[in-house]
């Protein structure tokens, strides 16, 4: 892994969430993008290295609605940059971790993901993250 590339925050309203993010990083949202694979519309501020992205659901049983609804707004995953996705993943299968996607999937920002079981990584969702190369 190379470094956290962002840090996934749930959210009930992006029309809310972006000007409070906006001044609580001082910075402005450069991105809006909605991700239909997980039923959500994305928006991500850039701080330094690091993301933030704003998950707001696009549907009533989305995975960010029945989070919201079990443990409110609030941080739902970390993401980690690398370079090699598919590695990755055979090197932390082998290491026993569970994997929630069998094969890296299209995910926001141009990149391709997946996501680890939160019961192996001490309650908190990963999710490993790749550029897509043009």
């Amino acid at each position: 892994m190379n470094k956290v590339e962002h840090i996934g925050i749930a959210v009930k309203s992006l029309d809310v969430s972006i000007p409070l993010f906006e001044k609580l990083l001082n910075c402005k949202c450069y991105k809006k993008e909605v991700v239909q694979s997980e039923q959500v519309n994305t928006a991500f501020f850039q701080k330094g290295e690091t993301k933030i992205e704003l998950l707001e659901s696009i549907a009533v049983d989305g995975v960010i609605s029945k989070y919201i609804e079990k443990k409110g707004e609030g941080i739902h995953h970390i993401a980690f940059e690398v370079s090699d996705i598919d590695s990755e993943m055979k090197r932390l299968s082998n290491e026993g971790f569970v994997l929630l996607n069998e094969k890296p999937k299209p995910g926001a920002d141009n990149k391709l993901v997946c996501f680890l079981h939160p019961k192996n990584t001490n309650g908190v969702l990963v999710e490993l993250c790749m550029e897509v190369r043009q």
